[in-house]
């Protein structure tokens, strides 16, 4: 495949994380083929933010505020569903201020993608605990060990309904390629966390810690094939996620296109919005300004 780099400087720290999920969400986009006029890349504040800026394809960017990707992403899918939407955060930004953002997010089961960058640091910042970081662990910045729990990214994603929830490990480029083609392809929320060592701050987790301890799963079926077999599901990719230590699986943990999107609901309660997409409408026609949601009005939507 042709290189898609950007003549950019990528000030990305040498061994970075972020390289590979750069280049497998590279791959991802255009292995499917995507328009990549469809295609919008939402990212937050940190090094994972700048995703957009470094990716040849030319495709839209929107480098957002810390915590507020998702916010940003749901009213970009909102207002032109026809468009791919992608969000890369990393985990201070995505589980820190933004877990608010995270949670509803998966509740509202809004067809987007979700690209965790998670290296357990903050290191845009000079590497304080993120929410992934374990309790007790401590890293080169770190004066203490961290006093804090940590955030489990996928049993959070399964409780907060996103339907598609995997795990995947940023240098092995190709499975975590091949994982961000069947997320997009997901009809509803889909949640990917990437594992991702931090060679300059985090010297825990590094990539000889992860490369003895990274499994791929084959013995799951993560996929809902009946409604009453949801529960059962989740509770199995939950108990799956916790497992942490001497081995890490990676792969899919959960997966259900049985529950309606957000924009499917918003449809069902307004069938204008299928024909009276907001992105598509004129905003000004012979010099006035025009509204364009009464008929969402009417339907008692907003």
């Amino acid at each position: 495949m042709q290189a898609l780099r950007k003549p950019e400087w990528n000030d990305w720290c040498p061994g970075c994380g972020d390289f590979g999920i750069l280049s497998a969400e590279e791959m991802a986009i255009k292995e499917l083929g995507l328009d990549p006029r469809k295609v919008v890349l939402v990212s937050g504040i940190g090094c994972s933010g700048k995703l957009p800026h470094f990716m040849r394809i030319p495709v839209s960017g929107v480098h957002t505020l810390h915590g507020r990707a998702l916010a940003f992403a749901t009213g970009v899918k909102l207002a032109n569903p026809e468009l791919e939407v992608i969000v890369n955060a990393g985990d201070g930004d995505q589980l820190g201020i933004g877990a608010g953002h995270f949670v509803n997010a998966g509740r509202r089961n809004t067809d987007i993608t979700v690209i965790l960058h998670d290296n357990g640091v903050y290191g845009l910042t000079k590497g304080q605990a993120a929410p992934t970081l374990k309790r007790g662990e401590k890293t080169k910045s770190l004066p203490r060990p961290n006093i804090n729990d940590a955030i489990n990214p996928l049993a959070m994603a399964i409780a907060a309904g996103y339907t598609f929830v995997a795990r995947a490990y940023a240098y092995d480029v190709k499975f975590l390629k091949d994982i961000m083609k069947a997320a997009i392809k997901h009809r509803g929320s889909a949640f990917i966390d990437v594992l991702q060592p931090c060679p300059t701050y985090n010297d825990i987790n590094t990539k000889e810690w992860y490369e003895k301890r990274i499994y791929k799963m084959t013995d799951l079926d993560p996929v809902v094939k009946d409604v009453n077999e949801t529960i059962d599901k989740m509770k199995q990719g939950i108990g799956r996620s916790y497992e942490w230590g001497d081995r890490i699986p990676i792969g899919i943990f959960y997966q259900n296109e049985l529950v309606p999107t957000y924009e499917e609901r918003i449809a069902a309660n307004a069938p204008s919005y299928k024909t009276s997409i907001p992105a598509n409408q004129k905003v000004v026609h012979e010099g006035k300004f025009t509204t364009i949601i009464d008929d969402l009005i009417n339907e008692k939507v907003v």
